[in-house]
């Protein structure tokens, strides 16, 4: 039993390796063939008045006149040791950004997902108990059209209807602009929060809606639930003695492997609401050349990723006692 248990925590954290090695390489030749010049980006709205040396100068303390093989490998000689490098945008180590940024961007994800969870799970179980009718055909012509639907249109006309016609939230920004940081209340980051994570649950709610109507149908069609209803099990009662388990796994599974389309989401919503998360940050080192700051981005978002789909994996063991018994055999 712990053998096992060693082996397969050993092909997980192998996996995970090369993974995380397979990704360095290919960003990195990605983005050494960019077209962005990263001195230009760096010296910004200065470039005029910055001479040929002072660029020559500013290269070198970056290491930007080095052949892409070197860079790359001082970059990853430097990651072995746990130094992600320096931001050239934020004049800041990559790890300190990384830090202060996800938290934002986590707060703006864990909402959003749950959020996304439970309407999704309930307005599918909503939909195949009612088969058929109109609240399911409602409910279907709602999330293909929601699955359709770039998350930044959805945040641009969050935008205009919430807060530039009510006014009932600010226009961006994760704080009042203006405000010292010890004089922003948790009210204010809520308020602020609340139309980027309702843009990312509006978008979420499709996938896993679609996913356990689906599931619960053919629950539904099964000759078990047959027999239950042959002995008078009807309606809610039906669905929690003998669906809810069948399809609560498939749907906690999906959400936990989401996690990838969950940070895409969290990039573009950040850019239209201004909010400073960890997908502006990515977005403003590409179009900026900083080379580190998107690498270490890159990496953490590739982290991030596998241990959602890790999480569902052990979620599926431990719930599941199937998933156990078909591995012993």
């Amino acid at each position: 039993m712990i053998g096992s248990w060693i082996v397969r925590a050993g092909l997980k954290a192998l996996r995970l390796a090369s993974l995380l090695a397979a990704i360095s390489v290919l960003s990195f030749l990605l983005v050494s063939h960019s077209p962005v010049d990263p001195v230009q980006a760096y010296i910004g709205a200065d470039m005029m008045t910055v001479s040929q040396e002072q660029r020559t100068i500013i290269a070198e303390y970056w290491g930007l006149n080095d052949p892409p093989l070197t860079q790359f490998l001082k970059w990853s000689s430097a990651l072995l040791q746990g130094d992600l490098g320096m931001s050239l945008i934020y004049r800041q180590p990559v790890a300190d950004v990384i830090g202060e940024r996800f938290l934002h961007s986590l707060a703006l994800m864990a909402v959003s997902w749950v959020l996304s969870g439970v309407i999704g799970f309930t307005v599918g179980v909503i939909a195949a108990m009612n088969k058929g009718r109109w609240i399911d055909q409602a409910v279907k012509a709602y999330c293909y059209t929601l699955s359709s639907t770039p998350a930044f249109w959805m945040g641009l006309l969050l935008l205009i209807v919430f807060a530039v016609w009510l006014g009932w939230f600010p226009v961006g920004l994760g704080v009042p602009a203006g405000m010292l940081a010890d004089e922003v209340s948790w009210l204010d980051r809520l308020r602020h929060m609340a139309l980027p994570a309702m843009t990312l649950s509006v978008i979420g709610i499709s996938n896993i809606a679609l996913h356990t109507r689906q599931k619960l149908i053919d629950v539904l069609n099964s000759e078990y639930i047959l027999y239950a209803r042959s002995r008078g099990e009807r309606g809610v009662r039906l669905f929690f003695r003998h669906g809810l388990r069948n399809v609560a796994l498939p749907a906690l599974t999906l959400q936990f492997t989401s996690f990838g389309e969950l940070f895409g989401g969290a990039v573009l919503a950040e850019q239209v609401f201004s909010y400073p998360g960890l997908g502006q940050a990515s977005v403003e080192a590409g179009l900026r050349g900083d080379v580190p700051l998107l690498l270490g981005i890159v990496l953490f978002t590739a982290i991030f990723v596998f241990a959602g789909n890790l999480a569902a994996d052990l979620l599926s063991r431990l719930v599941d006692p199937r998933v156990k018994a078909k591995e012993a055999i």
